[in-house]
């Protein structure tokens, strides 16, 4: 995807990369409203199976569970952060691709917002590295990058995108920008009242905890497609194939699979490989954020 160099000034970024670590125990849980919503089961399953040997199903479908913790810095890595936009969006290119989407997606999304009548406000995108701090507590690699909607921020450490390439297959910068726009549609859904409605509702009906988190996650990736739909003279080709196979292979039995386990639909929080693929597809095709009902 070719998307313009970021702005400086139409971007929030904090950096907490090099900043010596998380500020302590927060040990909320990972939730909906007031806790963390993006990729955890992606990577948690990918981390858990893949690198410590952990059985995933302990943790995928588990919202209320909290992270699992995670050592320092990987051989050989030295994180350094900036202070300024500029600074922190060039400490390396992936840092720049992340800055790049989150410019494109601000001036994508903004005018939708306003045409609605509805206020708008820019996330902030907060890079660390393996530990970090957030206003919905811990922020850790093993969890992936996640929103965090008390503090209105996507939380990154970008070494997930080395991950997703090496042991997942989810390799092209269209996937990577996936990630950034998926955890943009969970701004989205936190700035028009959606998710304090699925958490309302969950609490109503624990029995559909689960699927109305998959209702949820699903329509995120459907706004990530939006945004890609919006911005189709950037498109490569390729691209849609490459975001399209990352939704295949972060899908909830594909995960379970990869673990050797029984996909289990129960257990699912995130959705199944064709149900990701075809909400993404549905944005993707459509443009139109209001096809993105995946709870009707």
């Amino acid at each position: 995807m070719r998307l313009d160099d970021f702005d400086p000034n139409s971007i929030d970024v904090e950096d907490q990369r090099g900043s010596g670590g998380s500020g302590g125990g927060f040990g909320l849980p990972v939730g909906l409203a007031g806790g963390r919503v993006g990729c955890g089961t992606l990577v948690i399953a990918l981390i858990a199976a893949a690198v410590f040997g952990v059985n995933p199903l302990q943790l995928i479908g588990s919202l209320d569970q909290g992270s699992q913790q995670v050592g320092g810095p990987l051989p050989g890595q030295e994180p350094r952060g900036g202070t300024t936009a500029s600074e922190s969006c060039t400490v390396d290119q992936a840092s720049r691709e992340s800055c790049n989407a989150l410019s494109s997606l601000n001036k994508t999304w903004a005018p939708v917002f306003q045409q609605a009548g509805i206020s708008f406000q820019r996330p902030k995108l907060v890079f660390y590295s393996q530990e970090g701090r957030s206003g919905c507590g811990e922020a850790q690699s093993a969890m992936g990058p996640f929103y965090c909607p008390s503090d209105g921020g996507i939380y990154l450490d970008t070494d997930f995108y080395r991950q997703m390439s090496e042991q997942l297959g989810a390799t092209g910068q269209f996937a990577r920008d996936y990630v950034i726009a998926h955890e943009y549609g969970h701004h989205i859904q936190n700035l028009v009242g959606m998710s304090d409605k699925v958490h309302q509702a969950q609490g109503q009906n624990p029995s559909q905890a689960n699927a109305l988190s998959v209702a949820l996650e699903l329509q995120a990736d459907c706004y990530a497609g939006v945004w890609a739909a919006k911005n189709k003279d950037r498109l490569e080709p390729g691209d849609m194939e490459s975001g399209l196979n990352a939704a295949h292979q972060i899908g909830d039995d594909t995960l379970m699979k990869a673990a050797g386990r029984r996909p289990m639909e129960e257990a699912f929080t995130h959705g199944s490989s064709a149900q990701r693929m075809k909400w993404l597809r549905t944005g993707m095709e459509t443009g139109n954020e209001d096809a993105c009902n995946t709870f009707g």
